[in-house]
């Protein structure tokens, strides 16, 4: 793969470093369950793929002692993949085999994905995306950054809109990076243009991630994504989530009922020690938000496309 954001090599997890792209590409060594926990919860790795993948190597590093599970377990709470990969590694008799499977497993999804989800880009669709769901949030190739890699290797003309996903950037420093490795065409924007490219007609489709899905529909993804889906309704443009199947939530009813992670502070103030926000002012920093199911005009999983996505139709396409 040109992107390798997870790479085991026997006796220690190598994860290319997220919070130094684009500038730099350094890996951090991790040898224990400990710093595999740091890793997930300072933005090493990030994007809920990549975080079960690399908690299932936690595991193995941790010797699958209860500790390791603990540490790993309390290091995100929003993206379900840890859980689901944790759960795995919990049953496994042979925990390397498993971390690899679980590793393994996620590929082909994301690449079924790119297939299933190819089908609804029309040609020389100009695509919003939001967050970064390509390679650097998976085991490769990504979700709905997949989706936009396949269609575009199908020759379809195609082209990137890449919102820059404040607080932390993860669209203007991760996606249009991985878009410029592969010669994807794409353009940057400020998340507040969202609305006017679209009112201006230079949208076609809306395509995101998700790190959760409630058993309803409901899917809690990147902050912003709500107010992006909200406005390709407005703009009666079609908005679809991808996520492997590890993404779905059948325990959690609706999207009310998922814990939204607060981060830091400081991630809103400034940036890699700059700071533009007056010291004392007060700030929120949650990291999702949730969009309703009647938003979503589909979601494309590694078993096919859940057209007008809830309750009945997820729990179909599970079985």
């Amino acid at each position: 793969m040109a992107i390798e954001p997870i790479r085991w090599e026997g006796d220690r997890l190598e994860l290319l470093d997220q919070r130094l792209l684009p500038d730099q590409t350094v890996y951090v060594s991790c040898k224990t369950a400990a710093e595999v926990a740091a890793a997930i919860r300072d933005m090493v790795v990030r994007g809920a793929p990549a975080i079960g993948c690399a908690a299932a190597f936690g595991v193995v590093l941790g010797k699958s002692s209860s500790k390791a599970f603990d540490l790993l377990a309390a290091s995100r709470p929003t993206a379900i993949n840890l859980f689901w990969a944790l759960e795995r590694m919990k049953r496994a008799t042979n925990a390397v085999a498993e971390a690899k499977a679980i590793f393994d497993e996620d590929l082909a999804a994301n690449r079924a994905m790119g297939r299933h989800g190819a089908a609804l880009i029309s040609k020389g669709a100009r695509v919003l995306t939001y967050c970064n769901t390509g390679a650097l949030a998976t085991s490769g190739h990504g979700t709905a950054l997949g989706v936009v890699r396949t269609a575009f290797e199908r020759d379809k003309a195609i082209s990137v809109i890449a919102c820059e996903t404040r607080p932390y950037l993860q669209g203007a420093r991760l996606t249009a990076w991985e878009c410029m490795q592969e010669g994807i065409p794409c353009t940057l924007i400020t998340d507040n243009m969202a609305g006017h490219l679209m009112s201006k007609g230079d949208v076609d489709v809306v395509i995101v991630g998700a790190d959760r899905i409630a058993a309803n529909g409901d899917a809690a993804n990147k902050i912003g994504t709500y107010m992006v889906a909200v406005l390709a309704r407005r703009h009666r443009l079609p908005f679809y989530v991808a996520a492997p199947t590890s993404t779905f939530d059948p325990k959690t009813a609706d999207g009310s009922k998922i814990q939204i992670e607060e981060r830091p502070p400081q991630e809103v103030a400034g940036y890699r020690g700059l700071r533009w926000a007056p010291a004392g002012v007060a700030i929120r920093n949650p990291a999702f938000d949730v969009t309703p199911a009647e938003l979503i005009d589909a979601i494309v999983c590694e078993k096919g496309v859940v057209r007008n996505p809830d309750r009945e139709r997820l729990a179909a396409i599970l079985r």
